[in-house]
């Protein structure tokens, strides 16, 4: 008999959220695959099946046993397991007992304070896969990122969907198990419409043949997905055009059919005049299809869907799906005619009325406070304030418009559209639009002065105000996407080059918030002082930042030769933007491969804690006396901290840490003859002030580009 088998599990439930199926497919995959390596069962391929109304997981030749585990138990003293006598005592006899042995089978051995103690060795057998399955899909599925589970009949169990077959087979054989309160068989079920009959499954490997040839059901998430990718662009090359593909679309439709059958539709060429953004949003967004464009980019009166049925009159599923789209599209059409009645300006009001944050004000509040700080940023980037501030100001407008109100993903798109018709400067319709950007990792910047001073005044004016009302992030919960904007912050000043100083920034910000002014409601909370929360919130930009650098946003790899180490020396520095956080950490990288390098970390390491540990704490700001060097070594230490002291300092002010650490690297043989030939705390309390006044100088030229106290060695 062959000592592995294949290992399927499927439970089959009521349709699962689209959404979130390949996530839940993946984690079930993963979270059976990690239970089944802790047990030691040998095992070859893993796959994951999801469809609609299924998550399944295949084991190729899973180990029928688990190997065998050595057991090493120490028991009581022998001074305690036997009397006087050399009887064992009670001590002796239950040890025995517990590990299902004669007390003559046991041995002895020397625990670690050096006392003789009965102890037993042995062999325990492993456990059958069989019986060690059950709990382990049980544990899995229990496991998986579902934030609300529901009941279902009169049972008890709990699951995303109610769950009504599971499938759970070991080679040929049922493994005889309840799941969510399902007993194990070996039936599945095809389509719900074409093959609704239990479909016997004979083998693991039979799985996917089965339900495809007997079911009507294509299990493989990834070859049904590709299978509607290439359905979907062969029939948008028939209409004469190629269809948009977005890869979040392609999942979810994906997750919404068992058979996918991909057709044509066709709307009213009318609808064509409606903007481009919102046209698409109709078609992707809200019908689920995909639209069709020609070789200029130009849509066409074509729809691409995918139907979960293969009709005999494949007529009449197209004729419904072209009714459902018709009034999307004419509702579109009404509220884009509708909102352009009156200009983009005269809906300012209304903004008053629509609430930001209870502490904060509405919106129309958010906006006068972006306006005029966006004003003072663009000026900081060569950019046209007036412009800047127009943008600000009409920026959020389109929120209290009818198409956004009914197609929120489009703000800021209706906003630019609404802008330009109403004869607003291009460069403001554009910003109106891009102040949204970037919406999440590796989406795209704003390219307008005008954009990026929105943008970030916008941010900004989110987290100084949540954090001001004392609401930072905690742990998940981010209502206000403080994370995001933070992130977003840092890209755009660092991938734009801007000459920003980001402390000014954020007390440029919380001036413009009259919370701080407020008095205090009864029973309240008495805010922060603004300075300490100006703390706060640079602190929590850069910590994004250093993120940022640890684990780019976009997947690449880090830059060669950064570790948090580094990213804690340069921001216990605080550097004044994301611009000077790289500039310091490059020259750190490329000083720490020097030679010289590990000799002066570990003096500015040792120069810390003398400085920590002087009575009057960090002398680095007093003067030396040249008078009172009495040796050499200090003289030394002396003259090649007056070569450095003048250029340094410059270097550092420009923003040239790398040749500012190149000169100091030249300080290691006088540094090392220091430490090796002068004892800094010197009984003579004159002598050790001016050795430390010597090493708090040494320290502040380092600290000026970086912490090098903060790193190993």
């Amino acid at each position: 008999m062959s000592a592995h088998a294949d290992f399927l599990v499927e439970l089959g439930t009521e349709e699962l959220p689209p959404k979130a199926l390949l996530s839940l497919s993946e984690a079930f995959r993963d979270g059976l695959s990690s239970r089944i390596d802790a047990a030691g069962l040998g095992h070859g391929k893993v796959e994951a099946f999801a469809t609609p109304r299924r998550l399944a997981v295949r084991v190729q030749r899973l180990a029928l046993q688990a190997p065998e585990q050595k057991i090493q138990r120490r028991g009581p003293p022998v001074s305690a397991a036997f009397d006087k006598a050399g009887a064992p005592t009670r001590a002796a006899t239950a040890f025995a007992q517990t590990c299902g042995v004669a007390l003559e089978a046991l041995g002895r051995e020397t625990d670690p304070k050096g006392n003789e103690c009965l102890s037993f060795t042995g062999v325990k057998a492993g456990a059958a896969a069989r019986e060690l399955l059950p709990s382990f899909v049980t544990e899995a599925l229990d496991a998986l990122p579902i934030p609300k589970r529901m009941r279902w009949g009169a049972g008890e169990a709990q699951f995303v969907r109610p769950a009504h077959w599971l499938v759970m087979l070991l080679g040929r054989e049922i493994v005889p198990a309840a799941v969510l309160g399902i007993a194990a068989g070996n039936e599945t079920r095809g389509h719900r419409f074409h093959a609704a009959r239990a479909l016997r499954l004979a083998t693991p490997a039979s799985y996917e043949r089965t339900l495809e040839q007997r079911g009507k059901v294509v299990a493989d998430f990834a070859t049904r997905r590709e299978r509607i990718r290439n359905g979907v662009a062969a029939l948008a090359t028939q209409q004469g055009g190629r269809a948009l593909v977005p890869d979040a679309l392609l999942d979810e439709v994906t997750s919404l059919v068992e058979w996918p059958v991909p057709l044509a539709g066709r709307f009213e060429e009318r609808f064509l005049a409606l903007p481009r953004e919102l046209l698409i949003s109709v078609l992707q967004d809200h019908q689920r299809y995909f639209p069709v464009e020609d070789a200029s980019g130009k849509l066409l009166p074509w729809f691409i869907t995918v139907s979960n049925i293969d009709s005999t009159d494949i007529g009449v599923v197209r004729g419904g799906n072209e009714r459902v789209v018709r009034p999307r599209l004419s509702d579109a059409a009404f509220f884009w005619e509708q909102d352009r009645r009156q200009p983009l300006a005269a809906r300012l009001p209304l903004l008053d009325a629509v609430t930001f944050q209870n502490q904060l004000g509405s919106i129309g509040d958010k906006v006068r406070r972006v306006t005029h700080l966006a004003r003072e940023i663009a000026a900081r980037i060569d950019g046209d304030g007036a412009l800047a501030a127009r943008a600000a100001l009409l920026a959020k407008c389109d929120l209290v418009t009818n198409l956004v109100g009914e197609f929120p993903e489009l703000q800021g798109i209706m906003g630019r559209y609404y802008a330009a018709a109403d004869g607003e400067p291009a460069e403001v319709a554009a910003a109106i639009a891009e102040h949204y950007q970037p919406r999440g990792a590796g989406d795209a910047l704003p390219t307008t002065k005008a954009g990026l001073a929105v943008a970030l005044a916008d941010r900004l004016d989110t987290l100084t105000g949540i954090f001001a009302i004392g609401q930072k992030p905690s742990g998940t919960k981010d209502p206000f996407a403080l994370r995001r904007a933070a992130i977003g912050i840092g890209r755009m000043i660092y991938e734009k080059r801007l000459p920003l100083d980001l402390i000014d920034l954020v007390d440029a910000a919380l001036r413009t918030h009259t919370v701080f002014d407020a008095p205090v409601p009864a029973g309240g909370k008495p805010l922060q002082a603004r300075d300490a929360v100006a703390v706060q919130v640079y602190e929590y930009l850069m910590e994004r930042q250093r993120n940022a650098w640890l684990e780019p946003p976009d997947g690449g790899p880090p830059i060669a030769g950064i570790t948090p180490e580094v990213c804690d020396a340069v921001l216990a520095t605080r550097p004044r933007s994301p611009l000077d956080f790289d500039a310091r950490a490059r020259a750190l990288i490329g000083f720490l491969r020097l030679p010289e390098a590990a000799s002066l970390t570990a003096a500015n390491k040792r120069i810390a804690n003398l400085l920590k540990k002087s009575a009057g704490g960090d002398t680095g700001s007093a003067p030396i006396d040249a008078t009172r060097l009495k040796f050499d070594a200090e003289r030394m230490l002396f003259t090649a901290l007056q070569g450095v002291m003048h250029s340094v300092p410059g270097h550092i002010a420009t923003g040239d840490y790398a040749a500012a650490l190149a000169e100091l690297a030249r300080l290691r043989p006088a540094v090392d003859t220091f430490f090796d030939e002068v004892m800094v705390m010197d009984p003579d309390p004159a002598l050790r002030a001016n050795r430390l006044a010597m090493l708090g100088t040494l320290r502040e030229l380092f600290t000026g580009i970086a912490d090098l106290s903060r790193l190993p060695g």
